[in-house]
C-alpha cells in the first residue's frame, strides 16, 4: 500500500525550526516510518543532495500537492533508477540513541539529465482525486508519526544547522531567538507572503520622492528646536558659521590693521604690500632727518652702506636669475653687472653693492669718475672693492660696448644737481640708453624733471619718496632702524617686511 503512494508530489512542514519541504515521494519504509523526497526544495529553494529522507517524528503536517495517474508509477521508478543508477543514493537523516540528529551525506549521480521543477499550489484551492484506499493509507499513516512528534525536539535543534548550510546565498538564516511559533510564522509571512504577482513592473521614483522632501522647512525646523532648548551654546542663533578655504586659518586671531605706519605730515603718495599693507611715502627732509638720528643713535654711515650693499646686491642677483643661473656648474655663463656710480654718497652705496655682487662670482664693471678730491666713505669702498676680481673704470671708453645683464644706477643726487651738467654724466647716460640693458636704480632721488636713465626697477631705504613712473617698479629694504628712531622723527612705525628684508611695493 505504500507503494501507491510513489511518484506523488507532496509538501512536508517540518516545524519553524526546519522549515518546509516539497518534492517527489521517492520510497516510503513503514517498518523505520520514514519517508524519502526526491529533487527535494526547502523553503522554495532548491537542495543541494538529490533526496532528503524524513522520520515520523519530524513532520509536523503533510498535504499531497499531486497525484500521479495509472502507470505513472512505473515510470516515475524508471527515471529514478536512471537518475540515481544502483548506488545513487541522495542523504538519509535519522535520529540516534541519545536523541541528536546524525546526518549521512551520500554520493549524487552525475547525470546531466534536466529535471523538472514541480510547480507550487496551494492545496486549498486545487481539489485532487484521492481513493479510499489513498485516505485510509494516509490518515493510519499520520496518525502513526504524530506519536512519535515529542520525540522529534532535539532533532530539529541539531537539524537546524544542516538546513542552513542548504539555504540560498541570499536566503535569511532563522535565528535562534526564542520567538514564539506564532510571532516567527507571523514574521516570514511579513517577509516571504507576497504573491509574485502584485510586485509592480515599475521602478522607484527617486527624484520624485526626493522633491517630496522639504530640506529648507526641516533645517528651520532644526534650529527653531535649538533655540528653544538652549542646545546652541555658542555664537548667534540666526548665525551662519564661517566656512574656510584650506589655506585659510581656523584659530581666532585679532583684526588685521592695514594702515599701521602713520606719517606726521600729509602723504602725497602711498603704497601698499603684497599682504596689503600701507606704506606711505615721506618727503626728502623727513628721510634726511630720519637718517641723521639714527646715525646719532649708533647707526653709522658705514653700517648703512654695509646693509644698503646687501639688500642692493640680494635684489640684484635675483633680477640675474638666482640659484637657476648662478651655480658651480654654470661658470660658463658668468653675468655682467656694470656699476654707474657718482662722487657721493649715493654712489658709495653702489660700490658696496658692487663688492657683494663680486665675492657671488658676478663680472663687475664699476665707472666712477675721477675727482681730485673723494669722499671719505668712497674711499674706503674703493679699497674694498679693489680686493675683489671686480674691474675699475674711468673712462667711458672702457665700458663694453656689447649689452650686459644688468645696468646699476648711481650717478644721481638730490644735493649735487650740477652733475647732471657734466660731460661725464651725459656720457653716462647716453651709454646706458645704447646699451638697453635693464636698470636698477638704487635710493634714487625725487627730480621735478624726468631722469635721463629709465629705471626698471627701483630700490628705496627704509620708507619710500613719492617717486614718479620713471622710477619703474619699486622696492623697499630694510637697513636697520629701530622703531624708536622713528618714533623720535614722529612716525608711528611698524615693520612691514616679516620675514624678508626686501619687498615690492605697490600703487595704493
Amino acid at each position: 500500500m505504500a507503494t501507491d503512494w510513489l511518484g506523488s508530489i507532496v509538501s512536508i512542514n517540518c516545524g519553524d525550526s526546519l522549515g518546509v519541504y516539497q518534492g517527489r515521494v521517492s520510497a516510503v519504509d513503514q517498518v523505520s516510518q520514514t519517508i524519502s523526497l526526491t529533487r527535494p526544495f526547502h523553503n522554495g529553494v532548491k537542495c543541494l543532495v538529490p533526496e532528503v529522507t524524513f522520520r515520523a517524528g519530524d513532520i509536523t503536517e503533510l498535504k499531497i500537492l499531486e497525484i500521479p495517474g495509472p502507470g505513472d508509477n512505473q515510470h516515475f521508478g524508471d527515471l529514478h533508477q536512471t537518475e540515481l543508477g544502483p548506488s545513487g543514493a541522495g542523504c538519509q537523516v535519522g535520529i540516534n540513541q541519545n536523541g541528536t540528529g546524525k546526518l549521512v551525506k551520500k554520493p549524487a549521480s552525475s547525470s546531466s539529465a534536466p529535471q523538472n521543477i514541480p510547480k507550487r499550489t496551494d492545496v486549498k484551492s486545487q481539489d485532487v482525486a484521492v481513493s479510499p484506499q489513498q485516505q485510509q493509507c494516509s490518515k493510519s499513516y499520520v496518525d502513526r508519526h504524530m506519536e512519535s512528534l515529542s520525540q522529534s525536539k532535539s532533532f530539529r535543534r541539531r537539524h537546524n544547522s544542516w538546513s542552513s548550510s542548504s539555504r540560498h546565498p541570499n536566503q535569511a538564516t532563522p535565528k535562534k531567538s526564542g520567538l514564539k511559533n506564532g510571532q516567527m510564522k507571523n514574521k516570514d509571512d511579513e517577509c516571504f507572503g507576497d504573491d509574485i504577482e502584485e510586485i509592480p513592473d515599475t521602478d522607484f521614483d527617486f527624484e520624485g520622492n526626493l522633491a517630496l522632501f522639504d530640506k529648507a522647512a526641516v533645517f528651520e525646523e532644526i534650529d527653531t528646536y535649538e533655540r528653544r532648548s538652549g542646545t546652541r551654546s555658542r555664537g548667534i542663533p540666526n548665525e551662519r558659521p564661517t566656512r574656510y578655504r584650506h589655506d585659510e586659518n581656523i584659530l581666532e586671531s585679532e583684526p588685521i590693521v592695514y594702515r599701521r605706519i602713520i606719517v606726521p605730515h600729509n602723504v602725497s603718495k602711498e603704497f601698499c604690500t603684497d599682504s596689503g599693507l600701507v606704506v606711505p611715502s615721506i618727503s626728502y627732509e623727513l628721510h634726511k632727518k630720519l637718517l641723521s638720528v639714527a646715525e646719532k643713535h649708533g647707526l653709522t654711515l658705514e653700517r648703512r652702506l654695509e646693509m644698503t650693499g646687501v639688500c642692493a646686491s640680494q635684489m640684484a642677483l635675483t633680477l640675474l636669475g638666482g640659484p637657476n643661473r648662478l651655480n658651480p656648474k654654470n661658470v660658463h655663463q658668468r653675468p655682467t653687472v656694470a656699476l654707474l656710480c657718482g662722487p657721493h654718497v649715493k654712489g658709495a652705496q653702489g660700490i658696496s653693492c658692487g663688492r657683494h655682487l663680486a665675492n657671488h662670482d658676478v663680472q663687475v664693471i664699476l665707472f666712477l669718475p675721477n675727482f681730485v678730491k673723494m669722499l671719505e666713505s668712497i674711499t674706503n669702498e674703493l679699497s674694498l672693492f679693489s680686493k675683489t676680481q671686480g674691474q675699475q673704470v674711468s673712462s667711458l671708453k672702457d665700458l663694453p660696448t656689447s649689452p650686459v645683464d644688468l645696468v646699476i644706477n648711481c650717478l644721481d643726487c638730490p644735493e649735487n644737481v650740477f652733475l647732471r651738467d657734466q660731460p661725464w654724466y651725459k656720457a653716462a647716460v647716453a651709454w646706458a640708453n645704447q646699451n638697453r640693458a635693464p636698470v636698477l636704480s638704487i635710493d634714487p632721488p625725487v627730480h621735478e624733471v624726468e631722469q635721463g636713465i629709465d629705471a626698471k626697477w627701483s630700490l628705496a631705504l627704509g620708507l619710500p619718496l613719492p617717486l614718479g613712473e620713471h622710477a619703474g617698479r619699486i622696492y623697499l629694504c630694510d637697513i636697520g632702524i629701530p622703531q624708536q628712531v622713528f618714533q623720535e622723527v614722529g612716525i608711528n612705525y611698524h615693520s612691514p617686511f616679516g620675514c624678508k628684508f626686501v619687498i615690492p611695493l605697490h600703487s595704493a
